[in-house]
């Protein structure tokens, strides 16, 4: 099941408002009612075509966005690190997010920006100490994230909070599959048209069931909560007005556009 949220036409007679659906093989979108986080997957009776709708980030967390640093071995190696003994891990906030098609806005005090394709989970309740053995059993479903860094940032103050926290760092979507069971398949970037990241889901140092016991025996998660599973090896730059499509096989792609830096 893929579920969209999405913003409607005035045409279609349903409201403006943010709407979340199940979307078809047929490409037309089932509107549910309410939150499928919080009131279950409820269908209406209603139906509209994807191409007539704006998706938007297929989740808004309400509370946070735990991130899994270092978590390829080749990427730990590009930034100049050892593979770590137990997960590394750091927040976003939920501010950060954006949906496909919206545009990563570049700070005035950043002087470079990096891109970082993620597979992302997605909570679906309110979980603390969740073994590993019973991971699936708090998942929700995985969506595709880009976990964009001002790199420079990152160096200069030695920890990660403030280069992974501007507005519009945290682009999440097409969808959110609830189906999905990562596997072998591809994490990749594009960047204008070239490919710049590309490792199977299997190369993750820590896997999925690893990552959830890890973070609930720090914290606890609350549905609508995103974990970002660390990026592969490959990370670079992008310039003003360039496309980045970041993807991981089967379950989509997530495009957005970047913004000449500020002033």
């Amino acid at each position: 099941m893929r579920i969209v949220r999405f913003s409607p036409p005035e045409s279609a007679g349903i409201g403006t408002d943010p709407l979340f659906g199940i979307l078809n093989e047929q490409d037309s979108i089932l509107v549910l009612r309410g939150d499928p986080l919080y009131s279950g997957i409820v269908p209406t009776e209603s139906t509209i075509a994807l191409e007539e709708v704006r998706l938007l980030a297929p989740v808004l967390p309400r509370s946070k966005i735990v991130c899994v640093g270092k978590n390829y071995a080749d990427h730990a190696a590009e930034m100049g690190g050892v593979v770590p003994d137990e997960p590394v891990i750091f927040l976003k906030p939920n501010t950060s997010v954006i949906g496909p098609g919206e545009t990563i806005q570049w700070p005035a005090m950043a002087d470079r920006i990096d891109f970082e394709a993620e597979l992302a989970i997605v909570i679906g309740r309110i979980c603390k100490e969740v073994p590993r053995e019973r991971a699936d059993d708090v998942i929700f479903g995985y969506t595709v994230a880009n976990d964009v860094t001002a790199r420079p940032l990152q160096k200069v103050d030695g920890q990660w909070t403030r280069a992974k926290s501007f507005d519009t760092f945290c682009p999440l979507g097409p969808w959110i599959d609830t189906e999905f069971i990562p596997g072998s398949q591809l994490v990749e970037t594009h960047l204008d048209g070239d490919l710049k990241q590309s490792e199977p889901l299997h190369s993750m140092i820590f896997k999925i069931p690893e990552i959830i016991e890890f973070i609930t025996s720090v914290m606890t998660l609350l549905p609508g909560d995103v974990i970002l599973t660390g990026t592969p090896a490959g990370i670079g730059p992008m310039s003003a007005g360039s496309e980045i499509i970041v993807s991981v096989a089967g379950l989509g792609s997530l495009s957005n556009k970047v913004s000449a830096r500020a002033n």
